[in-house]
């Protein structure tokens, strides 16, 4: 079977960080000013992406948290979901998350004041896409172990959403992570089959939902854009965003599509991702780290991306660095995952999934 490659575990971070960092200047910005600024950005004319506050490259608390995550990975030579809640509160007491939501922030505050994981997450009803934003990590790191992927996706969510919807959406952009990067070609029915599936484990509704975007994927922009925010239900506060609001349902669908649209072409994902307004920071970044993962580092444009950075710091080649590390962790745990199968214990309960995209 294949396996992922060094280049590829570099495309998912770099790529969910420059298209982090383009969305976010016309962040929550209506349909026609962000039409206008893909227009610019097609011409690779990066001059104009930065705002009045951060330089060209500062990527956001979505790329930020899924840093966090690939170093609690690091640190723990694995997942470990209360220490991944030790780093999440810590980063926002330093005050260094850049774009958090007020609920992020009453999460991280009552970690700091010692309760638990488990518990400390804004209860349902509340599936806003936080969760499912700096997911992508996980696909990289359970690549090869659908039950894992899906546990470990849930747990990263849990520590901030308790609602099930938003926690399938974390498994809707790791298990996409996923299949990107094991896919030879991307078949966007078989993609969102296999996708719905594991997706179905949490929710079937975000399943459903995933399922029916295979009828919309030719469709013209504007009309997917409707189907995709149509979400049932709506709080207030997110009935006022143009576009795709941080619903979860909404912007996994918008990246999932951005990406499924032109799988084989990274910028024109980002300039999908971007073009209907809203929430635009998010779905750039999860579609952009679906893409970086199928597509490798080498098809970002080297102009930008060498310019994602956080305040200065966590730069491209630090990302990088942190890249590399997690690949050489991800080979490891599958190698030894590999070796401890049993002869009695059939290898499709574990690699089932990974083989049936390649097939």
């Amino acid at each position: 079977m294949n396996k992922p490659t060094l280049n590829q575990f570099q495309g998912c971070l770099i790529g969910q960080c420059v298209g982090d960092a383009l969305g976010k200047p016309v962040e929550r910005e209506n349909t026609t000013v962000c039409q206008d600024y893909v227009k610019l950005l097609r011409t690779q004319n990066f001059s104009f992406c930065c705002d009045n506050k951060f330089p060209i490259g500062q990527y956001t608390d979505d790329s930020q948290l899924a840093r966090e995550l690939m170093l609690s990975f690091i640190d723990c030579s694995g997942f470990d979901p209360a220490y991944f809640a030790q780093r999440f509160a810590a980063i926002h007491s330093r005050q260094e998350i850049i774009g958090c939501s007020s609920a992020s922030r009453k999460v991280a505050e009552k970690l700091s004041l010692g309760e638990p994981w488990t518990s400390a997450g804004t209860p349902a009803p509340y599936a806003r896409n936080g969760a499912a934003m700096r997911s992508a990590p996980i696909g990289l790191l359970f690549w090869h172990n659908q039950e894992q992927l899906i546990s470990a996706a849930c747990n990263q969510g849990r520590v901030t959403h308790q609602d099930i919807d938003a926690q399938a959406g974390a498994v809707a952009i790791a298990g996409a992570t996923a299949i990107a990067l094991l896919s030879e070609k991307i078949e966007p029915q078989q993609f969102l089959e296999n996708l719905s599936n594991w997706v179905g484990t949490v929710s079937e509704t975000m399943a459903d939902r995933i399922r029916e975007l295979k009828d919309y994927l030719l469709l013209p922009l504007e009309q997917v854009v409707l189907w995709a925010a149509n979400t049932p239900n709506l709080p207030p506060t997110l009935l006022s965003w143009p576009g795709i609001s941080p619903d979860v349902t909404a912007s996994v669908l918008w990246s999932l599509y951005s990406f499924l649209r032109s799988p084989e072409n990274y910028w024109e994902t980002i300039c999908t991702a971007i073009s209907p307004g809203g929430d635009v920071d998010t779905t750039a970044a999860m579609a952009g780290a679906i893409s970086g993962a199928y597509n490798g580092l080498s098809a970002i444009p080297k102009e930008i991306a060498t310019q994602v950075n956080d305040r200065g710091t966590w730069d491209y080649e630090s990302l990088l660095k942190l890249a590399d590390r997690c690949f050489d962790l991800s080979m490891s745990i599958s190698n030894q995952q590999f070796v401890d199968l049993v002869p009695e214990q059939p290898i499709g309960e574990r690699w089932d999934f990974a083989i049936g995209l390649i097939n």
